[in-house]
C-alpha cells in the first residue's frame, strides 16, 4: 500500500518532502478498518491467541504513539525509506531461512511481551506496516504455529493502527503545506476508499491463507516483503518520486 500511495500522491503533485510520510500514515490508518474485518474472519476459525494480543497491546500502544509523534516526522524521505526497506528485507530473509526455534522456547512473560510490543508498535508506526512483519516472525520464533501467528497479528493490527494514527495526526498538525482533506499526515479520501475495499477483501485473504500449507504461506509472505522492499528502494533512489 505504501508504494501504491506514493505513486498516487506523486501524480497528485503533493509536496515531495511529505509524500512518503503521508503514504505511510494513510496506509497504517487503513489497517484500523482492515483489522476489524480480518479479526471477524479469523475469530470464526478460532485461530487468534487472545492471551498474546492482550499481553502485547499495552506495549504496542506505548511504542506506536511515542515513535509516531517523535521520530517519524523528523526523518527525511530517503532515510525513512532505508529504515522501511531494512526491516522488510530482514524479516523476509529470516522467514525464508526457516530456522527452527528451540523446542523449549516459549513466549516471554508479561514484561518481555510489553518490551516486544513496544518494539512492534514503534517500528510499525515508523514504516507503516500492520505489525505482521515483526509480530509473525517473533511469534513463530517462540514456537507459535504460523497460522496462529498470522491470525493473532491481524488482531494486533487494531492497537497498532490506533496508536500510530494518533501520532500521525498530532505530528502532522504541525505541518503547514499539507494538501486539502489531510488530517495530520493522513489523507482522508484515500483512507475512506482503501478501507472500504479492504474490509470487503480481507475475509477472502483469510480463507485463502487457511487453505495454504504453512511452508507455502511463509514463503509467500517473505516474497511479498522482498518485492515491496525492492520497489521502495527503486522509487527512493532510482527516481525522485520519494525525495
Amino acid at each position: 500500500m505504501v508504494p501504491f500511495l506514493g505513486i498516487l500522491f506523486t501524480s497528485f503533485q503533493f509536496p515531495q518532502e511529505h509524500i512518503l510520510h503521508m503514504s505511510i500514515a494513510t496506509a497504517m490508518s487503513t489497517i484500523f478498518f482492515t483489522s476489524i474485518a480480518s479479526v471477524i474472519a479469523q475469530q470464526k476459525k478460532k485461530m487468534i491467541r487472545w492471551d498474546v494480543v492482550l499481553a502485547l497491546a499495552p506495549g504496542i500502544i506505548f511504542g506506536g504513539i511515542l515513535i509516531s509523534i517523535s521520530i517519524f516526522s523528523a526523518l527525511k524521505g530517503p532515510m525513512l525509506t532505508v529504515v522501511f526497506v531494512a526491516f522488510q528485507l530482514f524479516t523476509a530473509f529470516q522467514m525464508l531461512a526457516n530456522k527452527k526455534p528451540k523446542p523449549s522456547r516459549v513466549l516471554p512473560g508479561r514484561l518481555g511481551l510489553f518490551g516486544a510490543g513496544s518494539c512492534i508498535g514503534g517500528l510499525s508506526s515508523l514504516v507503516g506496516a500492520g505489525g505482521g512483519f515483526i509480530s509473525v516472525p517473533f511469534m513463530t520464533w517462540c514456537n507459535v504455529p504460523i497460522h496462529y501467528a498470522v491470525a493473532t497479528s491481524s488482531a494486533l493490527g487494531f492497537p497498532i493502527a490506533l496508536a500510530s494514527s494518533i501520532g500521525y495526526v498530532v505530528s502532522g498538525m504541525q505541518i503547514d503545506n499539507l494538501p486539502p482533506y489531510s488530517f495530520g499526515f493522513i489523507y482522508l479520501p484515500a483512507l475512506l476508499c482503501i478501507s472500504a475495499m479492504s474490509m470487503l477483501s480481507a475475509p477472502i485473504g483469510v480463507r485463502i491463507s487457511h487453505r495454504l500449507h504453512h511452508v507455502h504461506l511463509r514463503r509467500m509472505f517473505a516474497c511479498v516483503l522482498i518485492l515491496i522492499a525492492s520497489y521502495m528502494l527503486f522509487k527512493a533512489f532510482g527516481t525522485t518520486a520519494f525525495h
